[in-house]
């Protein structure tokens, strides 16, 4: 099978969709798959350092990227546009990646305008909290735009089955769950933990909690803040690493949050961690915290439970497998939930640690980039063979 992946960026600024995009597709490669990558060079404010309108070899999959018009996230690109218009009936399939963007919308157009079977991975973009957050501008896109293209997709692909719950309430049909993964390998053996505290070395001899992810006001900083500085109160010994981009300017205000609490001088805000460091941050850690509004299906929540911590999330995670399997603190989207989680964690070290041990297992049993891409793998041929499909003998296995 020849598959075109699509997606409007892979800059780091734009959170874990980029490395779920490009981690899918190296694996989809080991599956007797041909898989090419468009993207554009966008990357928030700036552009990404990389050859344009060229093929580049990465592990079982090549890239091109395309220059592009971009404010933040609102990206557009005419060359990608004419490249796929002239090249699209080349492939079996189209699978792209987010909505609410112009560029995947034409991208749908030419699917169907050159009959190219397309699947679209939504990312959590319509999921409540998504949908409100600067909704004006949605509602019209997506009643008028977004959806009629949606509904002529061949599948659309939800990360859980809550998001295909509500997915479907939208009037959306054809929705197939398969999870993000991690790479089991990357997480049996961790990096020392001194990496991370030659780093940050007033952290040594605390113990950590880590919240890992974008600088964002869906990441519910606002909600951690109040949280940690109840838990701080109790347990002096306690210290927040908050380890992630600021793509928005957001910085100023996540701060103020834990300025208003008194909590200021127990939290570390490190900036993005990559490779080693990122991993040793989650050797460090004693307790991993994902306060989110809103995901499709976290990254850094799989990262933190196959690095063995006790993970506190909320149901904004989109992870209700976790509650069912009690491998995680699944709460409720407020700072009192939270709050509670994170002293129980405190007080209760070796029951915390024991709950790290089975969500590692639990992860690696069921949520590795292996499993996905072989379920994925299995969605293409069924469309490109023009079968009906059902979502529990797809997924279940």
């Amino acid at each position: 099978m020849k598959i075109l992946c699509v997606t409007p960026y892979l800059g780091k600024s734009y959170g874990g969709t980029s490395k779920v995009v490009t981690e899918i597709a190296q694996e989809l490669g080991s599956f007797n798959c041909n898989i090419d990558l468009i993207t554009t060079n966008a990357n928030d404010k700036n552009i990404l350092d990389v050859s344009l309108n060229t093929w580049i070899d990465n592990i079982n999959y090549r890239v091109q990227y395309f220059s592009c018009w971009h404010r933040s996230d609102f990206i557009f690109s005419l060359s990608l546009i004419k490249w796929l218009y002239k090249n699209v009936t080349n492939y079996d399939l189209v699978h792209t990646n987010t909505i609410f963007s112009p560029l995947i919308s034409v991208v749908h157009g030419i699917c169907k305008l050159q009959n190219i079977p397309y699947i679209a991975t939504l990312h959590g973009m319509l999921e409540p909290w998504a949908l409100s957050y600067k909704a004006g501008k949605k509602r019209y896109y997506y009643q008028f735009l977004e959806k009629p293209l949606l509904k002529q997709a061949n599948a659309i692909h939800t990360l859980a089955s809550s998001e295909a719950e509500r997915v479907q309430n939208l009037g959306l049909s054809k929705t197939i769950i398969i999870p993000n993964g991690i790479h089991r390998q990357d997480y049996q053996i961790l990096p020392n933990s001194d990496i991370f505290y030659q780093q940050f070395p007033h952290t040594r001899h605390k113990t950590l909690i880590l919240f890992l992810g974008r600088i964002d006001p869906k990441k519910g900083l606002d909600l951690l803040a109040p949280a940690f500085a109840q838990a701080y109160q109790k347990f002096p010994n306690a210290h927040l690493i908050v380890a992630g981009p600021d793509s928005i300017n957001f910085m100023p205000t996540a701060t103020q949050y834990f300025q208003d609490v008194g909590c200021q001088d127990a939290v570390t805000f490190t900036g993005m961690l990559k490779g080693d460091l990122k991993l040793a941050a989650l050797a460090a850690a004693d307790i991993y915290v994902a306060p989110s509004y809103s995901e499709g299906f976290s990254m850094s929540v799989l990262e933190g439970m196959a690095s063995s911590l006790p993970c506190i999330i909320t149901t904004g995670c989109n992870f209700p497998e976790a509650a069912e399997a009690k491998v995680a603190h699944v709460v409720d989207i407020d700072a009192e939930s939270i709050t509670e989680a994170l002293i129980t964690c405190l007080q209760q070290p070796q029951e915390a640690k024991a709950m790290g041990m089975k969500a590692r297992q639990f992860i690696f049993d069921n949520y590795t980039w292996d499993i996905a891409a072989k379920k994925l793998v299995r969605v293409y041929q069924q469309i490109l063979a023009r079968q009906n499909y059902a979502l529990e003998s797809i997924c279940s296995n």
